[in-house]
């Protein structure tokens, strides 16, 4: 091979480099990046406007046996869907992440047969009451602290109302439930949940 040919190969390799450091330069000036200021992505949540004025306390909520007035058991059907993840319903359906809720009013606390309740639950003493599902279902986490029952609650009253009135159903006896007349017990200034 004689330099002549040596040198067009040559030439032929430096111009190829010589054309891909080009690229390299003019992709690197358009699709630069930089440093984000802070590291992460940035969530935009919709704040809810706090009811009331800065400083006033929240409103009482209506009392149980008002909400059990107006409860309506096929809401607390469609509420229940949110339960049928974890428990079942039915009479003599098996256990599943947590117990089966057939007959559930009025029953003594940590008593299904066969599931393993946390070391909280079976210290709680005493039958399921209205009032203390109401209390309940508020809140799992802060009525019994150490609960394996990791659902958040149900913030509105007259849905866990609904839903105890539908659970109530689910029984050989239910039990009856304590109810007022809306209009004549309710505190003239609490909302209307």
């Amino acid at each position: 091979m004689d330099s002549f040919e040596l040198n067009k190969i040559m030439g032929a390799v430096l111009g190829t480099c010589l054309a891909l450091l080009s690229l390299n330069i003019a992709a690197g000036a358009i699709f630069s990046s930089h440093e984000p200021e802070k590291p992460g992505y940035e969530v935009a949540v919709k704040e809810e406007p706090k009811a009331g004025a800065p400083g006033e306390k929240a409103p009482a909520e209506v009392p149980l046996p008002v909400r059990f007035a107006s409860a309506d058991v096929s809401r607390g059907e469609a509420s229940a869907k949110k339960c049928m993840a974890c428990h079942t319903l039915g009479k003599g359906e098996p256990n599943r992440v947590g117990p089966n809720l057939w007959d559930i009013v009025g029953r003594p606390k940590a008593s299904e047969a066969g599931f393993n309740y946390s070391a909280a639950m079976k210290s709680q003493k005493g039958n399921w009451t209205p009032e203390d599902l109401d209390v309940y279902l508020t809140n799992p986490r802060g009525m019994v602290p150490g609960t394996n029952m990791s659902f958040a609650g149900i913030p509105r009253g007259t849905e866990r109302a609904d839903l105890i009135t539908f659970l109530n159903t689910h029984s050989d006896k239910p039990v009856e439930l304590p109810k007022q007349a809306a209009a004549a017990d309710a505190p003239k200034d609490a909302p209307k949940k």
